[in-house]
This record gives structure tokens, sequence and C-alpha cells, in this order.
């Protein structure tokens, strides 16, 4: 029969998990460095971008404040470091108008991006998918929010990385 697991034993592991699958993205370059560079990089993109650059602008007043939350997120994503926390779902859902043209073109820019970085191919490909399942989540639940059970397809025409 199974031991029951104690509060201790959970914490414990929960901890060697995060610390497996930091060592795991690290062992292909994605640590902390790479995160940093990758947030910083990509939204100077975003920035300059003519399509995205102004639904930004419109939100985000402290720029310094978001690449810190962006790094967080990653690193939250990438290294299981618990360190986020926060409703991406609802911040997109309040954007009026966001459509698969905007998700997609975020993921091309965002391949691009990490596709310069000259990372190991498995960092890129890690990286990548995990961007697409993000963006492919997001448009789902707004498409959901906004039209119902029909939204729930949305983002299988995203592109991969």
């Amino acid at each position: 029969m199974p031991q029951a697991l104690t509060a201790s034993s959970a914490r414990d592991h929960v901890a060697k998990a995060r610390q497996a699958k930091r060592a795991g993205a690290e062992e292909i370059g994605i640590d902390a460095g790479f995160i940093s560079g990758m947030v910083e990089s990509f939204y100077a993109t975003i920035r300059a971008d003519d399509l995205l650059g102004p639904i930004f602008a419109e939100r985000i007043g402290d720029w310094s404040t978001h690449l810190d939350r962006m790094k967080q997120f990653w690193r939250s994503v990438l290294h299981n470091s618990g360190e986020f926390s926060g409703n991406p779902m609802a911040r997109h859902i309040a954007i009026p108008g966001l459509d698969e043209a905007h998700f997609s073109h975020w993921l091309e820019l965002f391949y691009a991006n990490l596709r310069a970085m000259d990372a190991d191919p498995r960092a890129v490909s890690l990286v990548g998918e995990r961007a697409r399942m993000i963006a492919e989540s997001l448009l789902t639940g707004i498409a959901t929010h906004r039209d119902g059970i029909a939204g729930a397809t949305q983002g299988r025409n995203l592109p991969h990385v």
C-alpha cells in the first residue's frame, strides 16, 4: 500500500520537480539570462510593430514593470519557478478585437526573435511550443468568452515554430 503523502513530502516532491524542470531547461541553454534576453528583445520588436505595438502602447504605461512581469511569467513557464501570479486570460479578454490574426502575428514575431537568439535547437523548439500553447489557450479563451462553445475550436491554425 502506498505511503500517505504528508505536507512535507508533498513540498519536497514539488521542489524536486521544479529543480528537475529548471535543470532540464538550463541544460539546453534556457537559463535566467536566456529568458531575460528573450523577453527584452521580443518586446522591443513588439513595441516597434505596426499591428501589435499600438495595442501594447495603449495598455502598458511602465515598460520596466511589464518586462519584469513577463520575465517572471516565462521563468514560471520554463523553469516552473512558481513566481508568477496573475490572470493573463482576463487581461487578454478585456482587449477588444483580438483574433487569430493577432495571435498568429505575435507567434511569428516570437519565433523570429527566438531563432535570432542563435540558441540550441532544442531550446527553440521547447520555448516555441510553449509560446504556441499559450497563444492557443488565450485565443480559445477569448473566442469562447465572445462566441460561446463555438469558440472552442480557435487556435488550431496558429503557426508552429
